[in-house]
């Protein structure tokens, strides 16, 4: 894993020094604080100390914990892949679907059980799951073992509410409804030292009628231009060639800055920069997505030949329902648009199967944009109802025997043109970054095409974050078999 951070906090005095008050500095000041007390414990254990980071949910969530685990480093501790031989279990929670929040429950029952057998353990609970009151009622009734809960705006505090559950020996609960505020140049471990997701925003202002997320990620927040360039400069100099811009709705980027921003213009500014060789982003909203944006794609060197364009019903009377704010036609008309200017484009989508009202009919239209679009891949769901959405009271839930086999048709007409698409590349020769060794065959390397494709093919550990041309032999459905050339 590779720290792209390179702030340094300046104390020359001792701890006991005031705190600052201004941001960063704060959390640097506590992360020194954090590694004089975790010196003690390590002492008292007579071994280095451990953690674990489980990531539930999204890559906004990916990235938080790429941040946790950036302060444990900083603080001291080592990190640990195994959570039953950690020291220090954190669950980055997601609760976008109500089984999610049943995992983290029945794991944390796990987790007590190894608490009482290791004096030094902590457990820390944090992300989207914890915004919810009854949630967080929960957990100090049923599960007082817990040691640290949070909540998706102040992750950047984390350091200052370790040390608060250090010096203290009690339970930290710090959870804000909401916040303006955008913290940055904390330290961070990566997962890959060539590639890397960078926030550009934060929180979701568009309220689908299914979806918790604006409940729990707040209103929308833009980063400032300089700081995200800024960032994606240090991860350059660092050694990535590719960052994927992250924000729940990426096409309404800038709408909260002082000088307003199009994601168009930032993505402009993005790929002035030396040393970057891809760029993706996701998720993009139709309702936002322009025709600079399109424009500024067709015309890039750099930005990958990849759109992630959710459209979760091809009914519009469901998506009325929805609240998605576009049309079925509306959506067929943007796909028409981007294809005519990128005909090279991959699409890939979210969709939901039996929101409540749907009928044969509305299920039909679905199958209808499936069959014209004609997507890479597609990220299918039976809808789950989610307390405290509007969705989860509306009248004429769909029955579960009909969900089902609705499903069952649409993953099929989904994997068959998917094929098809797939099958299309075959014998082209491709840029190639390479990403790991395969997961079964240590002969071989997998790397990703700029439309987000795999391939795998012969190679070593040398090739990986390298880019190779590899000519695409044989498709295996989702992914290819191929040789370099």
């Amino acid at each position: 894993m590779n720290s792209d951070n390179k702030f340094v906090y300046d104390r020359t005095n001792d701890i006991s020094d005031p705190v600052p008050a201004s941001e960063p500095e704060r959390q640097y000041y506590f992360m020194e604080r954090a590694a004089e007390n975790l010196a003690k414990l390590t002492e008292e254990a007579g071994r280095p100390l451990t953690f674990c980071v489980t990531t539930f949910g999204c890559q906004m969530n990916a990235r938080d914990s790429e941040k946790l685990a950036g302060i444990l480093e900083r603080v001291g501790y080592r990190e640990e892949p195994e959570e039953e031989k950690a020291d220090f279990v954190i669950y980055n929670t997601c609760t976008v679907r109500e089984n999610a929040n049943q995992r983290v429950y029945g794991r944390l029952g796990q987790l007590g059980r190894m608490k009482k057998r290791n004096p030094h353990m902590m457990i820390a609970l944090c992300g989207c799951m914890m915004q919810e009151p009854e949630v967080v009622e929960k957990l100090k009734k049923s599960y007082p073992f817990v040691d640290l809960i949070f909540g998706t705006h102040n992750i950047y505090k984390f350091a200052e509410l370790l040390v608060t559950r250090m010096e203290s020996g009690r339970t930290v609960i710090d959870i804000w409804k909401d916040t303006d505020k955008i913290v940055e140049d904390l330290p961070v471990e990566r997962k890959y030292p060539f590639k890397s997701g960078v926030n550009i925003m934060f929180g979701c202002n568009n309220f689908c009628s299914y979806c918790i997320v604006p409940y729990v990620r707040g209103r929308e927040r833009s980063r400032d231009p300089k700081a995200i360039i800024r960032e994606i400069e240090r991860l350059t100099a660092d050694g990535v060639v590719e960052v994927m811009l992250l924000g729940q709705n990426v096409n309404s980027y800038g709408k909260t800055l002082e000088h307003p921003m199009t994601f168009a213009q930032l993505l402009q500014e993005i790929e002035k920069i030396d040393g970057l060789e891809r760029i993706r982003f996701m998720t993009s909203h139709p309702k936002d997505l322009s025709d600079e944006l399109i424009r500024v794609m067709a015309e890039s060197k750099k930005i990958c030949r990849h759109l992630h364009l959710p459209v979760q019903s091809g009914s519009t009377r469901i998506l009325e329902k929805m609240n998605r704010r576009y049309t079925k036609e509306g959506y067929l008309d943007l796909v028409r648009r981007i294809k005519n200017a990128m005909p090279d484009i991959s699409l890939t989508t979210d969709i939901i199967v039996g929101f409540p009202g749907e009928t044969e009919e509305d299920f039909q239209e679905t199958l209808d944009v499936v069959r014209t679009v004609r997507y890479d891949s597609a990220f299918t769901f039976i809808y789950s109802k989610r307390t405290g959405t509007p969705a989860a009271v509306m009248e004429d839930q769909v029955p579960e025997e009909t969900v089902k086999d609705r499903f069952g048709r649409l993953l099929k007409e989904v994997q068959d043109i998917s094929a098809e698409v797939c099958a299309g590349h075959q014998g082209t020769v491709q840029t190639v970054l390479v990403e790991s060794l395969n997961d079964h065959d240590s002969s071989l390397v997998t790397g990703r095409l700029s439309n987000n494709l795999l391939v795998h093919f012969p190679g070593d550990a040398s090739l990986i974050g390298k880019f190779s041309e590899v000519r695409l032999d044989e498709c295996r459905g989702f992914y290819f078999l191929g040789s370099r050339v």
